[in-house]
This record gives structure tokens, C-alpha cells and sequence, in this order.
């Protein structure tokens, strides 16, 4: 089928959606199945993989292939996918408790490596499937099933923690701003390397209204900041602005009589930036960006290795597995 002629509802499967009424997951589901026709990729070439956990259902509700893998390993098979056949177009769905605790190792290691895969990390800083133990991105003080007198674990600050691995690009969604997002699903899908996308989704059975302080009227305006490139960031509808002093994000008061030219301006490529970008979660009464916060062009894993695969094939064209297996250095072991 034509790419042109694809809608939202060619990827949606028959298999009815079990996530809880009001999960955060249908409102990024809907967006992935709205973007995919806009990427120009046949829809036979695209796969979904997943690890464990509720986000990780998500191959069964799109009308694509899928492998629904192991906790935390989602990043080795879909690199192994990319690696048999580097022509796909491959997703991987994760959350911030199979993508940061038992599968951490195998996301920084994507990270470096960068092979062209578009990561989702959903994250609700809180395990849902297993009925609400902390995860590693839980607030310190957090009670939960499994923390009854608070969490005493630092967390994660999953964008920091990608761009220090060298993640070639980082963004940051929101299940309750829907168009926002599906801009931000588009240019992952366009950058050729390993693109990241923490989602905060709400999980409203288990830790309901975590990231409302970003999503509700009263207090979105002061608290977030859109990126845009080229473009000053600023925030409280324009009242406040960033700058950054001796290397320090500054925030400043633009109804005051203030220089605008200091003011910060987004440039996604510059990677001291985005550095900076990815610590303000962790800077308190500084506003969260959303956007992309970085990104970078270099060279993919899967290309070098095919191109290391091609060398190899000229030097010895008459190589055989079995040649292989024997090798060029043997001994014969007497008796």
C-alpha cells in the first residue's frame, strides 16, 4: 500500500487497548499512529519493539510487526533487528523503569553506539504494571508500596544521563500536549541516529498529577519552556526570559528594563547548551524545557559495521564459513 493513501487508522491493530481508563498511553498511542503516515516509510518496513511493562503493550496495538522482548533488553533486539536488516524502520518503546533500572546498561550502550532507532521512553516516575513500587526516577521522598516511609534513592535524570552517554539526539514530550509532541515524534523519526524521547506520562491509578505542574493552566506558563531554534527562550508568557551567566542558566525579569541580547537562544546543535538544557530538571525553580534539547549529525553504528562488513568481503572473496571456523593457525595435538 502506498504511503500517500495511508491514515492514523491503517496502524491501529484489531486488539482492544487494556490500558487503565484515562492512561496516559492513549494519548501518545493516537500520536504515534497519526505521525507514521507523514514519514514516508512502507508500512511493512516499520517495527515496534518493547521491553516489560505497560507501555510496553504497545506493539499490540499497532497494525505493524512488533516484538514485544524482554525487561530491559528491547535496545540489544531492536540493534540486532537494525543490524539483520539496517533498511527498517524501527521504534522502541520503553518506560522509565524498563528502560533506566534492569535495562540502563543496554540504553547508554545504544546511546554511544547510535544506531538509528527512535527510542520512546515513557515516563511516569513510577513501576504501573506491578502496581506501584518506586522506580529509578521517582522523587526522593515518595511513598509507595515499596518506599513506605519515602524514597531515599536519588533519581535518574533520564535526558542527563543520555546526553552524557552521546546520545545524538534528545527530546522531551508530554502526553497532555498531543500536537507538541507529535512535531517532536517527526524529527526523531528524521534524525539518523538514536533519537530519545522522554514522554511524561501521567499514571493517574499510581502517581496521579506527578508532572501536573507542566500540564495544568495555572502553572504551566511559568514552569515550562517550549524550544524553539533560533528563537529566545522564555517563559511566564513572555514575562521571563534565560540567559546564561559564568556558564549558569540565569533567569531574568523582561518587564524590567533588561538587555534581550543576552538572552539565551536556542541552538539544539551546540552540545554545551544542551548539557546545560538536560540539568535544568534537576536545578530547582528553574523552568522545564521542552522540545528538542539536542541533537548532532555523526556517523551510525549499522552503516560503519556494513561498511567494516564490505572491506572484509574485498580482502578475502573466497572466505567460506567453514574457513572461518578453522581459521589460519591450527596445531596438531599428538598423542
Amino acid at each position: 500500500m502506498s504511503t500517500a493513501t495511508l491514515k492514523a487508522k491503517d496502524f491501529s491493530s484489531d486488539q482492544d487497548v487494556k490500558w487503565c481508563p484515562g492512561c496516559g498511553d492513549y494519548s501518545i498511542l493516537k500520536q504515534v499512529q497519526s505521525v507514521l503516515p507523514d514519514t514516508e516509510v512502507n508500512k511493512e518496513d516499520i517495527v515496534f519493539v518493547s521491553g516489560i511493562g505497560c507501555s510496553s503493550r504497545f506493539p499490540y496495538y499497532m497494525n505493524t510487526y512488533g516484538i514485544h522482548s524482554i525487561h530491559g533488553r528491547a535496545p540489544a533486539v531492536a540493534t540486532g533487528l537494525k543490524m539483520a536488516n539496517p533498511d527498517l524502520n524501527i521504534w522502541v518503546i520503553t518506560g522509565d523503569g524498563d528502560g533506566l533500572s534492569i535495562g540502563g546498561n543496554h540504553l547508554i550502550h545504544l546511546a554511544r553506539r547510535n544506531v538509528d532507532l527512535n527510542v520512546l521512553l515513557f515516563n511516569n516516575e513510577i513501576y504501573g504494571l506491578t502496581k506501584g513500587q518506586f522506580s529509578p526516577t521517582s522523587k526522593m521522598g515518595l511513598k509507595t508500596k515499596s518506599s513506605p516511609l519515602g524514597v531515599i534513592d536519588h533519581p535518574f535524570n533520564p535526558l542527563g544521563l543520555l546526553h552524557g552517554a552521546g546520545a545524538s539526539f534528545i527530546a522531551r514530550g508530554m502526553d497532555r500536549d498531543p500536537k507538541a509532541l507529535r512535531e517532536i515524534l517527526l524529527e526523531a523519526n528524521r534524525h539518523k541516529g538514536s533519537s530519545f524521547v522522554e514522554i511524561y506520562q501521567n499514571c493517574h491509578v499510581f502517581n496521579d498529577g506527578v508532572f501536573s505542574e507542566f500540564s495544568d493552566k495555572e502553572t504551566k506558563a511559568n514552569s515550562s519552556i517550549q524550544l524553539i531554534e533560533g528563537e529566545e527562550l522564555i517563559f511566564d508568557e513572555g514575562r521571563k526570559g534565560l540567559r546564561i551567566v559564568n556558564m549558569k542558566p540565569e533567569i531574568v525579569n523582561l518587564e524590567e528594563d533588561v538587555d534581550r541580547s543576552d538572552l539565551w537562544i536556542h541552538n539544539p546543535q551546540d552540545r554545551m547548551k544542551g548539557y546545560l538544557l538536560c540539568q535544568l530538571a534537576d536545578t530547582e525553580g528553574m523552568p522545564r524545557p521542552f522540545g528538542v534539547l539536542f541533537t548532532e549529525s555523526r556517523s551510525n553504528y549499522e552503516q560503519m559495521a556494513v561498511e567494516q562488513l564490505k572491506i572484509a568481503k574485498e580482502k578475502q572473496p573466497d572466505s567460506n564459513l567453514d574457513n572461518l571456523l578453522r581459521g589460519t593457525q591450527f596445531w596438531n595435538v599428538g598423542e
